[in-house]
C-alpha cells in the first residue's frame, strides 16, 4: 500500500483547497495511473483490448515467451 507524505492546504473556513506532496510520490502516483505512457505504448494497449473483446486469442502471447 502506498504511504503518502502530504501537506494540506485550507481556505478561510478550514476547507480543504489543495494537497501538496513530494515529487518522488507524484511519480509514483503518474506511473500507477498509467499517465507516463508514451502514445505507442497506449496504442498498443488500445490494440490489445480490442483484441480481448473480439476474442482474437490468435494475438495473446503465452507468459512463458514473455522475457
Amino acid at each position: 500500500m502506498l504511504t503518502l507524505e502530504k501537506k494540506l492546504v485550507v481556505d478561510e473556513a478550514g476547507d480543504p483547497t489543495e494537497v501538496i506532496i513530494s515529487w518522488k510520490d507524484f511519480l509514483i502516483i503518474e506511473e500507477l495511473l498509467g499517465l507516463d505512457l508514451d502514445k505507442e505504448a497506449i496504442d498498443d494497449l488500445e490494440t490489445a483490448r480490442q483484441d480481448r473483446e473480439k476474442g482474437n486469442i490468435d494475438t495473446y502471447i503465452d507468459l512463458d515467451d514473455i522475457e
